[in-house]
């Protein structure tokens, strides 16, 4: 839990920096969004922990969609930082190349000229004090005369020009019923450029603020759209995927043998019985042979999510439906154990460390079930030996264990084909990316070590009610010869 607490929090203070220092000036609005950022950092781990419980379960539809929110802003604005840096390098080599373009000697002169307007502001209604020259800073009304006692001495006269609200006089002395000459000041509210150039062009901070608000707004505008994608494709129909398995060992009376494999349904806190119903209706619809439940039914126990798990009683098949743990009904309050009953109540027969004989067609098929390897921290962990040991090795063999992982053991017994979920296949990319890290299989049919593998990207979600490029599935598996 520390390790979690550690990435949401790193997390935050990232997309604080991206989405609020670097795109508001100091100030309330500022502070405001801190805030609100600050009190979504707290609701991401409380959502975590609490949606495990009864207490929190309020807290599963807004905790979990913004964690799905937050890791796709995090995902959108990494993704960002390449374009975003290389824009504001090369508007930085853009105004290196005009300050090149201005000669010394102009460049100096405007510096001079701008600092010293910048220095020393006055008012437009300031009088000139008679007999002095009009200094260079100084404002004069729009159209006001110098008058006569304000000239200068051996100058002559010239015919000027009225100077207009807000101008400058240049400094020179004034001759005798001449209107002052005048030259645009530096408006006091933009910046003066040391170059000399324009005050009027964007500056390059102005410009970095364009880039870190145009970055916030494209990242905010895709994370909410694939959020929006995501869920719309979790909460909707699983995809039926029909897969054909050629075992060299099987039998061929049992070449045809179809399974329906479901995992990682999920009933939980954001999921209501509808979703157990479909899921039983579209596994039925495949007229299966045999069901295999392969794990993570549940997060919370049968007095909390009993009655989402009543439609399983109605599942069909000809050999009946078979059920083992998974790394989540360890995770629940009471173990796995009230599970299994309940399972076997509700007609579904567990696979706890062994197996039973198909007959099909006039040929056995060995079936085998394992405890998920979470079991083990309380000493109902997979015993392989106990599942597949002593058996007819010249039958072939399918063993149902919840994580790929576990593969490596099977193939030590000679296990023709494994079924498994637990990656979801992902769930939200690019988390595919990651799993193989621990699972030698992401999803589909694999190979470890001389043993089939077939994952299933699962039938539910876990945690964020969201399915980014892994949508759910059933999986009608056909064994050949």
């Amino acid at each position: 839990m520390t390790l979690v607490l550690g990435v949401v929090t790193l997390v935050h203070y990232y997309l604080w920096r991206r989405l609020i220092r670097s795109t508001t000036p100091p100030g309330r609005i500022r502070r405001v969004l801190t805030w609100i950022l600050a009190g979504l950092g707290v609701l991401a781990p409380v959502t975590l922990v609490g949606s495990r419980s009864g207490w929190g379960h309020f807290l599963a539809w807004p905790g979990f969609f913004w964690l799905a929110v937050m890791f796709y802003l995090f995902v959108f604005l990494l993704v960002l930082e390449i374009p975003r840096a290389v824009a504001v390098l090369a508007l930085g080599a853009v105004e290196r190349r005009a300050d090149r373009r201005i000669p010394p000697a102009v460049a100096a002169r405007r510096t001079t000229r701008a600092e010293a307007l910048v220095e020393r502001p006055v008012p437009a209604d300031r009088p000139v004090p008679a007999g002095q020259p009009v200094p260079a800073d100084q404002h004069v009304s729009a159209g006001q005369p110098v008058p006569d006692d304000q000239r200068a001495t051996g100058q002559s006269v010239s015919v000027g020009r009225p100077a207009s609200a807000g101008q400058q006089v240049t400094g020179q002395p004034v001759p005798a019923g001449q209107l002052a000459p005048v030259e645009q000041p530096v408006p006091a509210a933009r910046e003066v450029r040391p170059d000399g150039g324009s005050p009027a062009e964007p500056s390059l901070m102005g410009r970095r603020l364009f880039i870190a608000r145009t970055a916030a707004a494209a990242a905010g505008v895709g994370a909410l759209t694939t959020v929006g994608t995501g869920i719309r494709t979790a909460l909707g129909d699983p995809v039926i995927e029909s897969v054909k398995v050629a075992l060299p060992r099987l039998d061929p009376r049992l070449s045809g043998l179809r399974f329906a494999v479901v995992s990682d349904i999920h009933l939980g806190p954001l999921t209501g019985v509808g979703h157990t119903e479909r899921i039983v209706r579209m596994i039925n619809s495949l007229r299966a042979d045999v069901v295999a439940v392969v794990g993570d039914l549940v997060d919370g126990t049968v007095a909390e999510l009993g009655p989402l798990a009543k439609p399983l009683k109605s599942l069909e098949s000809r050999y009946g439906a078979y059920f083992v743990t998974g790394n989540h009904e360890y995770y629940t309050a009471n173990g796995p154990q009230e599970w299994i009953e309940e399972l076997r109540g509700l007609g579904i027969r567990p696979l706890g460390n062994e197996r039973v004989e198909i007959a099909h067609a006039g040929a056995v098929l060995d079936l085998a079930g394992v405890n998920d390897v979470n079991g083990a921290a309380s000493g109902d962990g997979p015993d392989f030996e106990r599942a597949l040991g002593g058996r007819d090795r010249s039958r072939s063999t399918v063993l149902l264990a919840h994580q790929p992982v576990q593969a490596s053991e099977a193939a030590r017994y000679g296990v023709d084909l494994q079924l498994s979920g637990h990656t979801h296949g992902g769930q939200m990319v690019p988390f595919n990316l990651v799993i193989p890290l621990q699972q030698p299989v992401v999803s589909g049919l694999g190979e470890v070590d001389g043993t089939q593998v077939y994952v299933t990207r699962g039938a539910g979600f876990w945690g964020p009610p969201v399915r980014v490029g892994a949508p759910p599935e059933i999986t009608l598996l056909e064994l050949r010869n």
